[in-house]
């Protein structure tokens, strides 16, 4: 059997290098401000805000259509089933893209411009640690299907 056809990842990596990414924007901040203009703050927040919402609710949807799709959620598990509906018709990686766009939310509420440094690394690392691997696994078990869906629906936007 083709490795990459058992499971895609050993270890749910993306989630983590979020939350990582997240805590050291956070630590950054600290540490080493970023001067950022105050002029409206209150925009920034409402528009940050906004980005949250958009993000948490992207992702809802996306574990809601997976679960639907009796398939896995967990990035390191097996896929059952290739899903194409729902968020999947936009982007191929929806949970990863409401994660960057929840880091970008941040960036605003927060005026810490490492947020978006760190999200913007953190989408490289996934799309080269993670993402590949998925996608090598998803062609392993689904072939052409898998191949016709990727031309089709971009990988981030």
């Amino acid at each position: 059997m083709n490795a990459y056809r058992a499971k895609p990842l050993t270890y749910p990596w993306p989630p983590v290098l979020y939350v990582v990414a997240m805590l050291a924007a956070v630590a950054l901040g600290r540490l080493v401000p970023i001067s950022v203009a105050h002029s409206h703050g209150w925009l920034s927040w409402l528009a940050g805000a906004a980005l949250i919402l958009v993000a948490v609710s992207l992702d809802i949807w996306a574990l809601k259509t997976l679960i639907e799709r009796h398939t896995a959620v967990l990035p390191h598990r097996r896929s059952s089933h290739l899903v194409t509906c729902g968020p999947f018709r936009l982007t191929r990686n929806p949970i990863y893209l409401g994660y960057t766009i929840m880091m970008v939310g941040l960036g605003l509420i927060t005026l810490n411009p490492w947020f978006f440094i760190l999200a913007s690394l953190a989408v490289a690392l996934t799309t080269a640690f993670a993402i590949r691997k998925e996608e090598l696994h998803l062609l392993s078990r689904f072939g052409f299907e898998f191949e016709r869906y990727c031309r089709a629906t971009s990988r981030w936007i």
